[in-house]
């Protein structure tokens, strides 16, 4: 018999510097490739950019592996920190959560960047075999180099006369391909996200070398409308490209709640009759990927002025209900938003959720091309006609779906409130905790396209159950029979014409509970549905833990109402109030016990509005599917528990829970 393993302080580890990131680096990258810890170089440079400093950014890929970015900037400090008693460019390259962009003060040194969580270029140095960095400020050159994250040469100094009047900061890392999938960056991503930064920065030239081949470099002097000539490869856009930008002052930010002097949106839009479409957003000239609320603000403010417009003008045929899809499916654009205090869903930044972001874009761009659509009248029947095209073909390729299981046909469960629509591009269906959430959740939902399941307590752990066991569950047969599909496996090949919603978001309260319902649901998914997760249809809700009323601040400052995900967007909600000067205890914090205890207009706003809520979706890559299944067997299987003891003794510290 095995000795047992004393729990006791000596089980405590307290990890230091950078280890947390190379102990965990999915925590803090993407460990597919090493892309974009480079990326966190080439951010920090274009920040300099952004904030008035350098005109030329260079990145130079090297046959030895390593990558190297070069910028104009300032140059990253070098004198000694007040508090570290380090030179500041070495804690900078050192220390997680150290950096010059936290105070998002009009006066501080960034007012507007990529950097939020001081963590970008600590990350690259962990992950990276060997990094140098060379900085030039004050007349010298300024010479640092680090070896797994850790100092190896201190800072040197060389002072020349060939340095006078230079500035700016040169990183070379060679990344250390034991933390990564692949150790090959693909050079087509690299080259776009190089180019996007020349576009969205209007006289920012940007620079590729590949050693041995053709240096590539990139200036749009007209922005975002040059780029769309290259795009677009000689193609016709159906009306002139709609270009244009707003942003807030500090007398036209003072008449709207959240919105900081500073922040707005640049954006250009175009439609084509037919071939690919690109759809590009960034935020602070970061590429969010995932899209996010500026993107949704985008979208809603772009759909809502051509729906004006047809309804002005009389233009909406009878018989066709006009969908955002319908617009969107032949539309190319590109968004670029300047948001000061920005919230991502994750260190990688491809998701904004920053909640007001979506207010602010729409408000920037829903008048203005109202306004361009009235001045160029026929131009835009020319997009409506383009709209209501592809209404018509959704319309005609779209079919009932006759709700059956492979054993006959089904009956609907009965608590099943079902939506209107048919159309699976829009349908979404709620699995609800609790009877109470479910009757509010009832009330706030769009009845033409979303349905509401609510579920009875705690589902059952089906980790090692097989598909008969699942069936005689009555929670389960009802996910199971609303959602149009039987139990499977991977292996299997299911019929999936009779998939009823687009969308399965499970919607549980932010509590433990919440939390352990959440993960019996995702064992039921990815143990016996798994072709469902594999198409990317099954999501999870990320309502608000806390509530914050802020008082009424007088004229121009009206009373208002922020939702805060955790206890880090509380902390930094009130860090903000008290920017503000909002008098210190005036407002009210409440913390949601369950969804039950909020109003249907709560948890619409919060949880079920696609233009403001939060959802992660769940992935699943056939490659990892070993993975997966382990990971589940580990923390759910009931023969693992000395498995899950040795595993929360490891990761303790890198688990929320809320107690």
């Amino acid at each position: 018999m095995s000795k047992k393993a004393v729990y006791d302080a000596s089980s405590i580890q307290a990890l230091k510097g950078l280890e947390p990131v190379r102990r965990m680096p999915g925590m803090y990258t993407h460990t597919i490739h090493p892309l974009h810890i480079i990326q966190e170089a080439i951010d920090n440079a274009v920040d300099e950019a952004l904030a008035g400093f350098g005109k030329r950014i260079v990145v130079s890929f090297r046959k030895d592996g390593s990558v190297e970015v070069e910028d104009e900037g300032r140059g990253i400090p070098v004198d000694m920190h007040p508090v570290e008693k380090k030179p500041a460019v070495e804690v900078a390259f050192t220390m997680l959560h150290a950096g010059g962009k936290f105070s998002k003060s009009s006066d501080a040194v960034y007012h507007i960047s990529g950097g939020l969580h001081g963590v970008g270029v600590a990350v690259t140095n962990a992950l990276s075999t060997r990094l140098e960095v060379d900085v030039y400020r004050e007349g010298a050159k300024h010479t640092i180099a680090f070896e797994g994250g850790e100092l190896v040469q201190k800072l040197k100094t060389e002072k020349s006369k060939s340095y006078a009047g230079r500035t700016g900061t040169t990183v070379r890392a060679w990344p250390d391909p034991k933390y990564f999938d692949s150790p090959n960056i693909p050079m087509g991503e690299l080259e776009h996200l190089i180019r996007s930064k020349a576009y969205l920065l209007p006289g920012l030239t940007t620079v590729l070398r590949v050693e041995g081949k053709e240096e590539k470099s990139w200036t749009y002097e007209r922005g975002m409308a040059q780029y769309f000539d290259f795009m677009l490869q000689g193609r016709e856009l159906v009306a002139p490209l709609f270009t244009g930008e707003r942003h807030f002052d500090d007398k036209s930010a003072a008449d709207l709640t959240d919105v900081q002097p500073g922040e707005g949106a640049s954006w250009a839009i175009g439609f084509v009759a037919d071939g690919d479409v690109f759809q590009d957003s960034h935020v602070n000239l970061i590429p969010t990927r995932s899209h996010g609320t500026h993107e949704a603000g985008f979208r809603n403010g772009i759909f809502e002025a051509i729906r004006a417009f047809m309804e002005t003008r009389s233009m909406t045929p009878k018989g066709v209900k006009l969908i955002a899809e319908d617009v969107w499916s032949r539309a190319c654009f590109t968004l670029s938003a300047r948001i000061v205090r920005t919230q991502f869903h994750g260190q990688t930044k491809e998701k904004l959720t920053t909640r007001h972001a979506a207010k602010l874009v729409e408000l920037c761009v829903k008048d203005a091309y109202e306004l361009w659509l009235n001045q160029h009248p026929e131009d835009g029947k020319r997009i409506v006609e383009l709209a209501i095209e592809q209404a018509n073909t959704r319309l005609s390729k779209g079919k009932k779906f006759e709700r059956k299981k492979s054993s006959g046909v089904a009956t609907l469960p009965g608590k099943l409130v079902d939506c209107a629509s048919d159309d699976t591009s829009r349908t979404e269906l709620f699995l609800v905790e609790g009877d109470s959430a479910g009757g509010s959740a009832k009330e706030a939902r769009d009845k033409d396209t979303q349905a509401i399941l609510p579920l009875r307590g705690k589902v059952l752990n089906t980790m090692s159950k097989d598909a008969r066991t699942v069936l005689a569950n009555k929670e389960l047969q009802a996910i199971a029979t609303a959602i149009g599909c039987d139990p499977h496996g991977m292996d299997d090949n299911p019929d999936l014409s009779g998939i009823r919603y687009g969308k399965v978001v499970l919607m549980t309260d932010a509590d433990v509970d919440g939390g352990h319902i959440q993960a019996l649901l995702l064992t039921f998914f990815f143990m016996h549905m798994p072709r469902i997760v594999e198409t990317g249809r099954v999501w999870v809700a990320q309502p608000p833990l806390f509530k914050v009323e802020v008082p009424s601040q007088g004229k121009g400052k009206p009373a208002r109402r922020v939702y805060c995900l955790d206890d880090d967007e509380l902390e930094e909600t009130l860090a903000s109030l008290r920017k503000e000067k909002v008098r210190e205890g005036s407002w009210e914090i409440s913390r949601f016990k369950g969804l039950g205890e909020m109003s249907p207009e709560q948890l619409w706003e919060t949880t079920m509005n696609p233009d403001s809520r939060r959802l992660v979706r769940m992935q699943l890559d056939r490659a990892g599917i070993a993975k997966v299944r382990a990971t589940f067997e580990l923390l759910m299987d009931s023969g693992e528990a000395e498995g899950r003891r040795n595993w929360m003794r490891e990761h303790w510290r890198t688990v929320e829970a809320d107690v």
